[in-house]
C-alpha cells in the first residue's frame, strides 16, 4: 500500500518550468479578471522617499493592506507549487517567509531617495544576500526557500505579458537592427574570444556571460544558464559581473552621453542596446530625457524579445554541437533538444503573443497597461526573492575560484567595450539622420 502511495506521489509530482507557466498564467488571469471587474489586485509598491518625503506618508492602511495581499498571493502560489514539486510545504513556507521579510526590507531601502536615484533594488536583494551567506552562513531551515530558478522563471513568464510585439511596429526597422543585429553579433563574438582567445574551457559560463551582456543581464542569463545546463556558481558569478557592471554604466553612461553631446534619441537608444537590466535602462535613459526614456525602453523591449529565441538556440548549439565530443557520428534527436529547452520560455512566448495579438486588439492598449501595471509588481517580487537566493546561494571563495586568472571578468569586459561600439556605430547609422529619415516616437 506504501508503495502504491509512493508511486502516486510521483505521479503528481510537476517540474519547476510547468509550474513557473502555472503559476505565471495563474496570475495573468487573475489580474486581467481584476482589471475588467475594477477590484484591487495590486502588489506592494513603493514610493521614492527621503528628500522631504516622509515614508510615513505612504505608510496607512492601504499600505499593509497590499502587504498582507502580496505575501498571500506569493506564500500560496509558491508554496503550493512547492509541494507539487515534491517539498515539504511546512518547511518552505516557513523559510519562504524570512526571505519575504529580507525581499520587504530590500524594497525598502532601494525606495530611498539617493538609493533610488542611483541603485536599484537587485544590487540591495543581491548584497543581503550575500553578507548573510558570508558571514552568518544559511541556516538549514531557509535552505528549501532558496530556489533563484524557481522564482525568476516565473518572473519571466509573467514578464512575457509586457513584451509587447507591436513594440517592434512603434520603432521599425530602427529597433530591429540595433537591437536584432547587434545582439546576435555581440554573442558570437563573446563565445568565440572566449573559447578561442581566452580558452575558457567552461562553456555554459561564456555563454552566459555573453547572454547577460547582450540582452538583459539576469534575465537573458537565467534563461541561457538554464538552456546551457550551467552551474549555480556559474549563474552567480555571471549575475554578479552583470549587476556591477549595470549600476557603473547606469551611472556613468548617461554623463557621459551628454558630455560629447549625442543627443536624446541617440543616446537612448545607445542606453537601451547596451545596459543590462530593463529597469537600469529606465533610469538611464530618464537622466537623460523623456524622448531618451522612451527610446531606450523601445529598445529594450524589442530586445527583450530575443530572450526565448536565443534559449532555443543555445539549446540547439549545445546539443547539437558543444556536447557531443566531436562525435559526428552521434545524432541528435528533437527529443534530446526539448528536454534541454527551458520549458519556461514557451510561457513567456505565450504570455507575449497572447498579450500582442488577442488582449490588446480585443480589450484595447489601455486594459493591457492596466493588467501590465498590477503584474509589474509581483513580477518585481519575484525578482527581489530570486535575487536574494541568488545572494544566499553564493559563497564568495567558490567564486574567487572561478574569477581566477581574471578571465570571466576579462571576458565581461571586452564584449561590453564591443556591444557598446557595435551599438554605436548601428545607432549613428540609422538614428543620426545623415542617412535614414528620423523615427517620429510619440512621448
Amino acid at each position: 500500500m506504501s508503495e502504491k502511495n509512493e508511486n502516486t506521489s510521483k505521479a503528481l509530482l510537476i517540474s519547476e518550468d510547468a509550474l513557473a507557466n502555472i503559476i505565471g498564467f495563474v496570475l495573468i488571469v487573475i489580474a486581467l479578471i481584476t482589471v475588467l471587474l475594477g477590484v484591487k489586485f495590486g502588489a506592494l509598491s513603493f514610493s521614492t522617499w527621503g528628500n522631504g518625503t516622509s515614508l510615513s506618508e505612504q505608510v496607512n492602511g492601504e499600505f499593509f493592506a497590499k502587504l498582507i495581499r502580496t505575501y498571500l498571493v506569493l506564500a500560496v502560489f509558491f508554496t503550493v507549487g512547492a509541494k507539487f514539486k515534491g517539498e515539504n510545504p511546512v518547511k518552505f513556507l516557513g523559510g519562504f517567509s524570512v526571505i519575504f521579510v529580507l525581499g520587504f526590507v530590500v524594497r525598502l531601502i532601494s525606495a530611498e531617495y539617493t538609493f533610488n536615484r542611483y541603485l536599484e533594488w537587485a544590487f540591495f536583494a543581491l548584497i543581503i544576500g550575500l553578507l548573510v551567506a558570508n558571514t552568518v552562513g544559511v541556516p538549514e531551515w531557509l535552505k528549501p526557500a532558496v530556489q533563484t530558478e524557481y522564482y525568476i522563471k516565473t518572473g519571466l513568464v509573467i514578464m512575457g505579458f509586457s513584451v509587447l510585439f507591436s513594440n517592434i511596429v512603434n520603432f521599425g526597422l530602427y529597433g530591429l537592427a540595433i537591437a536584432w543585429f547587434v545582439t546576435p553579433v555581440v554573442i558570437i563574438f563573446m563565445w568565440l574570444f572566449g573559447t578561442k582567445v581566452l580558452k575558457l574551457d567552461n562553456k555554459p559560463l561564456v555563454i552566459t556571460l555573453a547572454s547577460a551582456t547582450s540582452v538583459c543581464g539576469t534575465s537573458a542569463a537565467i534563461a541561457t544558464a538554464a538552456a546551457s545546463k550551467a552551474k549555480k556558481n556559474d549563474l552567480s558569478l555571471a549575475v554578479s559581473i552583470s549587476i556591477i557592471f549595470t549600476i557603473l554604466m547606469m551611472v556613468f553612461e548617461p554623463i557621459i552621453i551628454k558630455a560629447v553631446g549625442l543627443g536624446e534619441l541617440m543616446g537612448g537608444a545607445l542606453i537601451g542596446g547596451t545596459v543590462d537590466s530593463t529597469g537600469a535602462v529606465t533610469v538611464a535613459g530618464t537622466a537623460l530625457g523623456e524622448l531618451a526614456q522612451t527610446t531606450a525602453v523601445l529598445v529594450k523591449s524589442i530586445q527583450n524579445i530575443l530572450i526565448g529565441f536565443i534559449a532555443f538556440a543555445v539549446a540547439v548549439f549545445f546539443t547539437t554541437r558543444v556536447e557531443r565530443d566531436g562525435n559526428s557520428e552521434n545524432k541528435v534527436t528533437a527529443s534530446e533538444i526539448w528536454t534541454r529547452l527551458p520549458k519556461f520560455i514557451l510561457g513567456f512566448f505565450a504570455a507575449s503573443l497572447i498579450a500582442s495579438f488577442i488582449i490588446q486588439p480585443a480589450l484595447g492598449k489601455d486594459t493591457v497597461s492596466a493588467v501590465n501595471k498590477v503584474l509589474d509588481q509581483y513580477k518585481n517580487w519575484a525578482f527581489v526573492l530570486a535575487f536574494i537566493s541568488i545572494g544566499l546561494s553564493t559563497n564568495f571563495k567558490e567564486i574567487k575560484e572561478q574569477v581566477s586568472g581574471g578571465k570571466p571578468l576579462i571576458l565581461y569586459v571586452a564584449g561590453q567595450l564591443f556591444n557598446i561600439v557595435l551599438t554605436f556605430v548601428v545607432v549613428y547609422l540609422v538614428l543620426s539622420g545623415r542617412f535614414f529619415p528620423l523615427p517620429n516616437i510619440a512621448l
